[in-house]
């Protein structure tokens, strides 16, 4: 992996092995239970979704486990994420529930958006993630807005030093738009400790991205442009994906300065459930299936002694066994009702809107407080 060298670079060789971190044997299992989850959690969002019980878009993660798992583990609890539509993968990752995750692909009000948000909208305010967002670059600006809030925080607020750095996903597709461009502009200006990660899986739905995108060999130059530090990740490689976004989330929050990662990865599936895949052969799928992240973290943890091949069996029956029971829950949820029209567009009661609400999985209930609207009429928030 080649990319043009500078003085604010940081690089994956992702020929070279990479040494386990000094972490628990517990907490790299964990890593691999994470992957192993999001993966059989896709694979079931596809079977769900051809049974008819997922309606509208549907964008899944495989092949792309890596990233989310070793971004999410980077960082601490308190650093923002905010994340473009392919999404299960990192509010899994990030710690939502999957009952929460597939009530809302179903649509149902046990989800984590009370389902009215679907497979493109996961979010868990509690993990500090901050959406799923439909429009393509969208979150970029949203991204750095909540870097601008921790830093604001941290340093005027509480009189402190920044502590906190947000990360921003979006596809290499999202890198054309203009709003991700004066976001860059304004990080670079103000000193805004986001980390734009590119998830670069080749891909823009179905343009490979050499077909649209001016210096795709080296999409870092993107951020260089605008002063943010830079780099280039294996995301194939969750240990590459840790141990690189570790030290640049360090510098990040330390510095309290941006970066941009072209973040090097591969979706073994369509762009969405509707794509039949014909802009590609089997011959690439194959050869970059062979380079299969979970395999390939399973192979350097059996050879370090963390794991034996039993783990292995006993971490897919319990990501299968957990999957079913969100499967479950989430057959079982109600679907909203027409009422819910009107819950949820503002967060205090406006004429016939009356509030909003906590999810079931935070809550729920528990947590709204009574208010009396204008008509008199008692409702929830």
């Amino acid at each position: 992996m080649t990319t043009v060298q500078s003085h604010s670079s940081t690089q994956s060789n992702a020929g070279a092995p990479r040494r386990l971190p000094n972490l628990p044997p517990a907490t790299l299992t964990k890593w691999l239970r994470d992957m192993h989850l999001i993966r059989e959690f896709e694979v079931r969002c596809i079977q769900s979704y051809q049974e008819k019980k997922i309606g509208g878009f549907c964008h899944v993660y495989i092949g792309q486990e890596a990233v989310a798992v070793g971004c999410t583990q980077a960082v601490t609890p308190a650093d923002p994420i905010v994340t473009a539509y392919r999404d299960h993968g990192h509010a899994l990752a990030r710690g939502m529930t999957s009952r929460a995750c597939m009530a809302e692909m179903f649509g149902k009000v046990g989800g984590c958006a009370k389902g009215k948000g679907g497979s493109m909208h996961m979010f868990d305010r509690p993990n500090n993630l901050y959406g799923g967002h439909g429009i393509v670059g969208a979150q970029t600006p949203l991204g750095t807005g909540l870097a601008f809030a921790t830093k604001y925080e941290d340093e005027v607020v509480n009189g402190g030093k920044n502590r906190r750095v947000t990360l921003c996903f979006l596809g290499d597709g999202a890198v054309n738009q203009g709003a991700f461009y004066e976001t860059m502009n304004l990080a670079g200006l103000f000193d805004i400790p986001v980390i734009f990660i590119v998830e670069n899986n080749g891909y823009s739905m179905g343009t490979a991205i050499n077909r649209g995108t001016t210096m795709s060999h080296d999409l870092t130059i993107k951020g260089r442009a605008h002063g943010l530090k830079e780099a280039t990740i294996d995301g194939m490689d969750v240990l590459s994906v840790y141990h690189d976004m570790h030290a640049l989330a360090e510098w990040c929050r330390e510095n309290s300065r941006p970066a941009f990662v072209d973040m090097k990865c591969y979706r073994y599936k369509g762009h969405s459930m509707s794509d039949p895949r014909k802009y590609r052969t089997r011959e690439e799928e194959e050869r970059h299936e062979s380079n299969d992240p979970i395999g390939k973290f399973e192979r350097a943890l059996l050879d370090h002694g963390v794991i034996t091949d039993a783990t292995i069996k006993e971490i897919m029956a319990s990501c299968r066994e957990e999957v079913r029971d969100s499967i479950q829950f989430s057959n079982e949820s109600p679907e909203p009702p027409l009422s819910d029209l009107y819950t949820d567009v503002f967060v205090e009661p406006w004429g016939r809107f009356t509030g909003s609400s906590q999810p079931e999985f935070t809550g729920g209930a528990s947590n709204v407080c009574s208010f009396r609207a204008t008509d008199g009429k008692e409702g929830l928030v």
